[in-house]
């Protein structure tokens, strides 16, 4: 079973400000996703409301782009935004931030 992804107007930005090396090894791991890699190292859930995050990492930065899981469609992900990891944990205003964009996507459907 394929995944697939679909990259919002954020995580396009996002995707598109990063140095193109981290950029290369955010598609190889989401690629890897996509045709069934089950990896922690490159994608995790990372909380009960279902906030999931694809990982990369480049010359010692940290890269995240965090996304859900559309329940209408099976095996697709949405991607919300991405973000520069500087801490151990996920901040909790990122996880928020994917939270609305999660519920503003189903909201439009």
């Amino acid at each position: 079973m394929e995944i697939s992804v679909e990259y919002l107007e954020e995580a396009q930005a996002y995707i598109a400000d990063m140095p193109e090396k981290a950029r290369k090894k955010l598609f190889h791991n989401v690629a890897l996703v996509c045709v069934g890699v089950k990896d922690d190292r490159i994608f995790k859930k990372l909380s009960e409301s279902g906030i999931w995050e694809f990982k990369a990492e480049y010359e010692s930065n940290e890269y995240r782009l965090l996304s859900f899981w559309d329940k209408e469609k099976s095996s697709y992900i949405v991607a919300t935004h991405g973000f520069d990891k500087k801490t151990q944990k996920t901040p909790r205003k990122e996880i928020a931030h994917a939270e609305k964009i999660r519920d503003e996507y189903y909201k439009s459907k």
